[in-house]
């Protein structure tokens, strides 16, 4: 059988694993952090509302609440000794913040403005310019391909280096060859420098509120969803979309759940999930049939009859919703939660993770002031073996998919003395408050990680909190890879 683990406890060994190398919270640097302002300069428009590594993490992207995308590019950083208080980024070689050696980080590349407000007047409704989601397509030559939504439009972007071409000056300046007498080169009109260009505009294809997009596998497809509806459009046709899924009762008086979040299978084009707010999590296989509102998979857990509440319904609802790089895993999000599923076991999850369970007590006040409607992201480390999430106070966490480790982070620029003790955010003892994180009653609930993404190849992540991106990296993740042995 597969264990539980939401409730073990912080004390006790385990297997050997890269846990033991990764846990301590020190080992995380800061490294960067982009677009940060001054507190009095900070508007809603600069809010990160999305944070995405391109396949390769040779760029990071983030969408704002202003519909602005800016993209960062990894350079080398030049061989310069550091101060040990500087923020550096780890270099190839995996060495330590402080040390002398090459480098790298991210700067400014480019930013364009994707969306803009709009008002719907048959509806009378206004349509935000927030950046909702933002994915990378696979690059096809030095271009690349982006997609990014709002509420109601997706968008297809190309952003392209046009650099100046060299033309060879006998050309330029007209020669008296055979056949070539009073050749003349017409003059370069290609503009010069970063350029993005609107390639396609998918509109019309949602009702409601576009909460999510995932890209196929198969290069030339992408999905979306909104509340009641999930489609299949082609990165090519921009007028058609296919309905794949559609849960719209015939009478909306009978809804009792909406779709919160929709994810694509890395390998399989014919495979895809999505997740509703009553905190289940279907697959479905387009080959089986066109509309799949009759799913292959469930996978849901049943409450527990004594913690069900009020709130119940509400906190269960699924935020964020992911696939493992093997699809072997899947990993959701809902507000108290971080739950890891196994693709062949659709009874119970294989581990329970309860982030917010110091909040429990706090959910009535939480739900005055709309914070228990906040909805954290998740992903998967490279390699699957690590999960991370945010949560309130600024504060993400690093949990071991295997082991027990858990690293608690704050971000910020300041960052605090060393965490005492274990990291773990499941279950606080009773008459006692963690030393890693602030109580309950003294959180602030206007500094929170909403979004964060892992870098494809190396122990980076980057977390977006309010209008900052923080970009962290392990001091010896590598070394860790390379002397532990495989765990299966």
């Amino acid at each position: 059988g597969v264990e539980r683990r939401g409730r073990e406890s912080s004390e006790g060994g385990g297997d050997v694993s890269m846990a033991a190398v990764m846990d301590p919270a020190d080992k995380w640097l800061l490294m960067q952090t982009l677009g940060d302002k001054p507190t009095g300069m900070l508007v809603d428009g600069d809010v990160v509302s999305a944070v995405e590594f391109d396949h390769k993490g040779d760029f990071l992207a983030t969408g704002d609440r202003g519909g602005r995308v800016r993209i960062y590019e990894k350079c080398d950083v030049e061989d310069v000794e550091v101060a040990p208080n500087a923020r550096r980024t780890v270099g190839t070689s995996g060495g330590p913040v402080g040390t002398s050696g090459p480098g790298v980080e991210y700067r400014l590349w480019h930013e364009f403005q994707s969306h803009e407000a709009e008002f719907d007047y048959l509806k009378s409704l206004e349509i935000e310019e927030k950046i909702n989601c933002l994915r990378w397509c696979r690059p096809l030559n030095s271009a690349f391909m982006m997609l990014t939504t709002n509420d109601k439009t997706i968008k297809l972007w190309k952003v392209q280096d046009h650099k100046p071409a060299e033309v060879i000056s006998t050309y330029r300046n007209g020669i008296t060859g055979k056949g070539s007498k009073g050749l003349a080169i017409p003059p370069r009109t290609t503009p010069r420098g970063i350029q993005a260009h609107q390639r396609r505009v998918f509109s019309n294809g949602h009702a409601y509120h576009i909460n999510s997009i995932s890209l196929n596998s198969d290069c030339e497809t992408f999905i979306s969803a909104d509340d009641l509806r999930i489609n299949l459009w082609n990165l090519g046709v921009s007028d058609t979309s296919f309905n794949i899924v559609d849960i719209k009762p015939d009478n909306m008086e009978e809804l009792t759940e909406v779709i919160t979040a929709a994810s694509c299978h890395p390998d399989h084009c014919n495979l895809f999930l999505w997740s509703n707010s009553r905190g289940s999590i279907k697959m479905a296989d387009t080959r089986d049939r066109a509309l799949c509102d009759t799913h292959a998979k469930a996978f849901e857990e049943e409450d527990d009859p004594s913690r069900r509440s009020f709130f119940s319904e509400i906190i269960s609802s699924i935020a964020d919703v992911r696939f493992s790089r093997d699809g072997r895993h899947i990993l959701s999000r809902d507000y108290m939660c971080l739950k890891l599923w196994d693709i062949n076991m659709e009874a119970k999850p294989i581990r329970t993770i309860y982030v917010h369970e110091q909040l429990r007590s706090k959910l009535c006040d939480l739900y005055e002031n709309d914070a228990i409607f906040d909805k954290f992201q998740c992903a998967f480390s490279n390699d699957a073996k690590w999960l991370m999430t945010g949560s309130y106070h600024n504060y993400f966490h690093i949990y071991d998919r295997i082991g027990k480790g858990d690293v608690c982070i704050e971000a910020t620029k300041m960052p605090k003395k060393k965490l005492l003790g274990k990291t773990r955010l499941n279950l606080p003892r009773a008459k006692s408050k963690r030393p890693d994180e602030a109580a309950s009653g003294d959180m602030d609930l206007d500094k929170k990680v909403l979004h964060c993404a892992w870098h494809p190849t190396e122990p980076c992540v980057a977390v977006g909190a309010l209008n900052t991106v923080f970009v962290y990296a392990h001091a010896d993740g590598k070394e860790a890879a390379r002397a532990l042995p495989m765990t299966k």
